[in-house]
């Protein structure tokens, strides 16, 4: 379910008290707002948000430039791909940088004459999102502007014809020169915004790519496809069944999950101290994703850590988590009852039943006495790093959460010691 974001009219006094006025001509006369934040074929020669930074300032007007580079407005040497790798990399590199991409980009998406140009404005939205998110300050006008984008194929189509005959009578020769342009080209606008709706609500969570490695063009080109081909994370367990259908069609798992706890297994883990709660190296898991998405587990893996620390970020990042939200209330009432929770386990739908008695059979491998003296890591601790990537708790108060976080490992510990998973050796 989509939450309402901001006003129209909260967003207008949102810009009026953060924009950076631009001026023009020869008696420096102040743009309106809604020329500020309408597409412009020229430079800027300041920031479109207030700063104080001097680098920001001087490194704004050249990500302009990029911008319009990558959305086929300014020539360039650069292949589209490099463009967005310098555009984000400048924005990851430097915090500040974030919001005025996100509002440079919401200003070339303004009024936009060129279809083709529109969508690749959007295009690289998406893709920046994958790397960092706006800040908490800019998020709800960033919400705003793609909220209004969900459902506006038809106006958008409409917008481009008004404007395209508004300059047509200004000006004959520019029939000639954007006639091309106003066919529509690639996806529809609704499916980038959507896409970015929901990137924009995980990113803001989840902060973007973390690591010290900066982002590369693989990672670039992942980004861009995942706006029509979904990740395998983040998606739903649904998404997820449908995709892999093609290539694995008799399974009755996602291939991810499964790959992912035989990795954990082939390399030591159940031997490994601290596994689950030692996370592996960041770039390191990264890349793993990155090949993972791509349907591919690389053979030069030494660190159980790493699948480990993917395996639980998969469970993580679930669009719904393993136990569904309207079973959580049930899972911590029935947290010391052994018999109560085996048996919210039996309601749950079949698939989300079958990842979570997997999982479960997972982790009674590690809970066993062998394998608990290696690892240091017993069932109350496999309970605690565990739980927070099978349930999550929807309240807002500190002290509900707290209460909650206590009960939801007590429920996941029941499930370890005593519900029956045998049935699921050797499904895939």
């Amino acid at each position: 379910t989509l939450r309402k974001p901001i006003s129209q009219s909260s967003m207008a006094d949102w810009a009026s008290k953060n924009l950076n006025m631009h001026t023009q001509g020869i008696f420096r006369r102040r743009i309106s707002i809604s020329n500020m934040l309408s597409w412009n074929g020229g430079s800027i020669k300041k920031p479109m948000l207030i700063t104080s930074n001097r680098a920001i300032k001087k490194e704004a007007c050249e990500m302009f430039k990029l911008v319009q580079s990558y959305m086929g407005d300014r020539q360039t040497r650069m292949d589209r791909n490099h463009v967005a790798l310098v555009t984000v990399t400048k924005c990851w590199s430097m915090q500040g940088l974030r919001d005025e991409l996100y509002i440079q980009l919401i200003r070339q998406t303004t009024d936009n004459t060129c279809y083709r140009s529109l969508a690749w404005g959007w295009e690289l939205m998406a893709i920046s999102l994958a790397f960092f998110s706006p800040s908490p300050k800019f998020q709800s006008y960033l919400e705003g502007y793609i909220y209004r984008h969900l459902d506006s194929d038809e106006n958008i189509a409409q917008r481009i014809k008004e404007l395209v005959d508004l300059k047509n009578k200004k000006n004959s020769k520019s029939r000639k020169k954007r006639k091309q342009n106003t066919e529509d080209e690639g996806l529809p606008i609704s499916t980038y915004a959507k896409y970015c709706y929901r990137k924009l609500q995980k990113v803001a969570v989840t902060g973007g790519k973390k690591g010290l490695r900066k982002p590369t063009v693989e990672e670039i080109t992942h980004a861009r496809n995942a706006i029509v081909t979904p990740s395998l994370f983040g998606s739903s367990l649904e998404e997820i069944m449908l995709r892999q259908q093609d290539m694995y069609p008799g399974n009755k798992l996602p291939w991810v999950q499964t790959q992912l706890s035989q990795q954990v297994l082939a390399l030591g883990g159940e031997q490994t101290e601290g596994i689950f709660r030692i996370p592996g190296d960041i770039d390191e898991v990264n890349a793993l994703k990155l090949q993972v998405d791509q349907w591919r587990i690389p053979s030069g893996l030494s660190d159980p850590n790493i699948p480990a620390s993917l395996l639980k970020l998969w469970y993580r990042e679930l669009e719904e988590p393993v136990i569904p939200q309207q079973f959580y209330k049930e899972c911590i009432s029935n947290y010391e009852n052994p018999d109560a929770a085996v048996a919210v386990v039996q309601l749950l739908p079949e698939l989300n039943r079958l990842v979570l008695c997997y999982l479960i059979h997972f982790l009674q491998i590690f809970a066993q006495p062998s394998n608990v003296g290696r690892t240091k890591m017993d069932v109350n601790n496999l309970a605690m790093v565990m739980a927070p990537n099978c349930l999550r708790c929807q309240s807002d108060d500190p002290r509900v959460i707290f209460e909650n976080t206590r009960k939801e490992m007590s429920f996941l510990r029941m499930l370890i010691v005593h519900l029956d998973t045998s049935f699921i050796k050797g499904l895939v």
